[in-house]
């Protein structure tokens, strides 16, 4: 019965894709009825299809798994919050009268709504279990407080379908409520303060219990949380706080690192290629600080040129060239060494043994010893299930 029953979810969360997809094709007919079909707007709504697909694979593999579910249910409700606010502008700017207009209106604030369910995926990663009894009373609070402020989403074209005086602005939000009455469209101010202060407080909750987490693991799950804050911190760092310093074109461009996150988590759930998180993390470093360094040597060179030997520019810059690509592989390895010490000690262990099984191969001359010293540094370094070892005598 149990084989049976998860065949079934397994089934459904196939469906859910296909309706997800579903979901995406309307908003992009939508978009282009209203006339705001851009690439600004259909390439990140390609990227959100990316949560969804996550979830249906890790939902389709472990249906027992809420993670995958909660990220099916985001996805498809984000794409239902879209769906409305382009058929609410569709109908309210132009001036059509249409049906289900007022209902779109209702509707759209799901779209905001749906964000609340991902920090939860942050919660219950990797197979949704809960370290402790205690944590119910966070998620009951936590659950709270989303009712507060699905309420505050929810009010104001509540207020304004009840009143038959709904206008929109260009993203079918509700404008114009000052003649409107009620708390859950003019809340007090402490109110307000108090639900994001406890909302915060609730997602650095999520954050801390998985850091615990993290300190108290070992072996597998150790490197599925590595995975999970790799990609918290690339969507965080570059796809929110970069992308929103940066102008134009390239913050659309940074903000493709937002779906680092969905794409960690479902390495990080269905473990494909999980102990590579330990190299990704040392290149990633290495690079970066490679480039820091030659960028930093590349404009004090042109400077020192310019400014206090008084060549050329175009002389300095050429000089300053030639000696940034000079120093690139030179630095790289240098820094990849110090990197591999502290953030990839595996790889740096192995390449001492490999070094020191090399020199000792220099002196050897039994073949039964080099043939077990051999395999004993592959199984130190790789790890096999297997090490054979067949050395011809002719």
């Amino acid at each position: 019965m149990a084989v049976v029953s998860e065949a079934r979810w397994s089934r459904a969360a196939a469906v859910a894709g296909v309706v997800m997809f579903a979901q995406w094709i309307i908003a992009v007919v939508l978009s282009g009825l209203d006339h705001q079909l851009t690439a600004s707007n259909v390439v990140p709504s390609v990227g959100y299809l990316l949560f969804g697909g996550v979830g249906v694979m890790v939902a389709y593999h472990q249906p027992r798994n809420p993670v995958g579910w909660l990220l099916i249910c985001f996805t498809s409700v984000f794409a239902l919050g879209i769906d409305a606010q382009e058929y609410a502008i569709f109908c309210y700017l132009p001036g059509h009268r249409l049906p289900l207009a007022t209902a779109a209106v209702l509707v759209k604030p799901v779209a905001t709504a749906a964000f609340l369910l991902l920090p939860l995926v942050i919660f219950l990663f990797p197979d949704g279990r809960l370290a402790s009894p205690r944590w119910r009373w966070v998620l009951g609070a936590y659950a709270v407080v989303c009712v507060l402020v699905i309420a505050n989403a929810f009010g104001p074209p509540i207020a304004a379908v009840a009143a038959h005086d709904v206008h929109l602005d260009s993203t079918a939000d509700v404008i114009d409520t000052s003649h409107l009455r009620g708390w859950a469209v003019h809340p007090p101010g402490w109110l307000t303060i108090t639900v994001w202060v406890l909302l915060a407080g609730t997602w650095l909750s999520f954050v801390g219990h998985q850091f615990v987490s993290w300190r108290r693991s070992d072996g597998e799950r150790r490197q599925q949380l590595k995975w999970l804050a790799c990609g918290g911190a690339v969507a965080l760092g570059v796809g929110v706080l970069a992308s929103s310093a940066a102008p134009g074109v390239l913050s659309t461009i940074l903000g493709f690192a937002l779906f680092a996150l969905p794409v960690s988590i479902g390495v990080g759930i269905l473990r494909y290629r999980l102990y590579d998180i330990d190299r990704i993390i040392s290149r990633t470093l290495a690079y970066g600080l490679v480039t820091g360094l030659l960028v930093g040597l590349y404009a004090g060179l042109v400077l020192l040129a310019t400014n206090v030997l008084g060549v050329r520019s175009s002389a300095a810059v050429a000089a300053s060239t030639l000696v940034a690509a000079a120093l690139f592989n030179p630095v790289r390895r240098r820094v990849q060494q110090v990197v591999d010490r502290r953030f990839n000690r595996a790889r740096y262990d192995a390449d001492r043994t490999v070094a020191a099984f090399a020199d000792r191969l220099k002196d050897a001359v039994d073949l039964d010893s080099v043939r077990a010293d051999l395999a004993g540094v592959v199984q130190q370094t790789l790890e096999p299930a297997h090490v054979s070892v067949w050395i011809s005598r002719r």
